[in-house]
């Protein structure tokens, strides 16, 4: 039987830490956080291994973000403990769980009605978190605007919609791109303009409606 507790601290010492994540705020976090509650009961094993894990079905299939990745777009958020936060793509909740020790309140929004079941379970003791259900690409104007946004996963173009719910000053991060050449961004809005700029190379899952649209050439 896997050590799950020995796994979590493994995934600490050897993945995050050396990947230069020293906010000791997420490294606490994701020592204490139990992540295998957060996948499939048959895939409690994989839970702390260097990969995307599925949680959940459909094309293009939900993955949980690898441990290093969703840690090192979380400290390029450099959280304040006041700040309002949206996590698009939330899943089954792990990085809302995270958000949850650090920021002062977050909103995590999930398309997929049974993700948004799992994850509304799994974060019922969180009070500083609501979990919202509805199309990720339009994240969720109702609350907004947002000190900073987390999108969960790949996009292929950049979120112009998310843009527009941050506040001035605010900032989002995502993984631009697919495959090999996929590049962790951080935009920062100023005003009525977004810029962005790569901050280390990553590959995570597309998310649903996150797809480039198809270029025809005649």
């Amino acid at each position: 039987m896997t050590d799950l507790a020995a796994a979590r601290r493994n995934m600490v010492d050897c993945q995050v830490r050396p990947a230069d994540v020293t906010d000791l705020r997420i490294i606490t976090g994701m020592l204490e956080v139990p992540r295998e509650r957060f996948v499939p009961a048959a895939t409690a094993a994989l839970a702390y291994l260097d990969l995307d894990v599925p949680v959940g079905e459909g094309v293009p299939q939900r993955k949980m973000m690898k441990p290093m990745v969703l840690a090192k777009l979380i400290q390029a958020l450099d959280l304040k403990s006041s700040d309002r936060v949206l996590d698009v793509g939330c899943g089954t909740g792990y990085a809302a769980a995270l958000l949850a020790r650090i920021a002062g309140e977050t909103i995590a929004i999930e398309q997929d009605v049974a993700l948004a079941e799992s994850a509304r379970a799994a974060l019922s003791s969180h009070a500083n978190v609501h979990v919202v259900t509805g199309p990720l690409t339009e994240g969720w104007a109702q609350g907004a605007p947002y000190d900073a946004i987390l999108v969960q996963g790949a996009t292929e173009m950049p979120p112009q919609a998310l843009f527009g719910q941050l506040k001035d000053g605010g900032t989002l991060v995502c993984v631009l791109g697919a495959g090999a050449g996929a590049k962790a961004m951080v935009y920062r809005r100023s005003g009525d303009d977004t810029g962005g700029r790569p901050i280390f190379d990553a590959a995570a899952a597309v998310l649903p409606g996150f797809v480039k649209p198809p270029v025809f050439a005649f």
